[in-house]
């Protein structure tokens, strides 16, 4: 009788340990996918530039990481990417909204930095205060 109660046993562990791998499973791509789409469009956007580590490349791009200027006013470091800086160009007419909201949070959350996320609706507002077209609005351009 030994054998049939741990094989029982077994099986019931084996059932418990699937169903939780399954739901944990089920639940990671939403939470990897929240949090992945502002890395992946900081890289594809702003790495060349800032660098995939955020230390810039000194005397040419600042660093992101630990700058003051990225975690402070969010209408601010949201400008810079609308209007541009220095030598940076406006990404008013080629990154939208939402995902200029996702590569900010990633920014003000990554490499030390802690500030607060910004929202879709506050990268809208923004365009409106600063007189920029919005997304989508303007021809298509090659300027980066």
């Amino acid at each position: 009788m030994k054998p049939v109660f741990t094989t029982a046993v077994m099986t019931a562990a084996a059932l418990t340990v699937t169903v939780l791998a399954t739901t944990l499973l089920a639940a990671a791509p939403a939470r990897a996918q929240a949090g992945a789409d502002g890395k992946a469009l900081f890289l594809k956007n702003c790495a060349a530039c800032h660098q995939a580590s955020g230390k810039g490349i000194p005397g040419a791009f600042p660093a992101l990481a630990g700058n003051k200027f990225v975690t402070g006013d969010h209408g601010e470091v949201a400008g810079v990417l609308l209007k541009g800086r220095g030598g940076m160009p406006d990404f008013s007419e080629t990154i939208s909204d939402r995902d200029m909201a996702a590569i900010l949070t990633y920014v003000r959350g990554d490499w030390g930095n802690k500030a607060d996320a910004l929202t879709e609706a506050e990268i809208h507002q923004l365009r409106t205060t600063l007189g920029v077209a919005q997304f989508g609005s303007a021809e298509m351009s090659n300027k980066h």
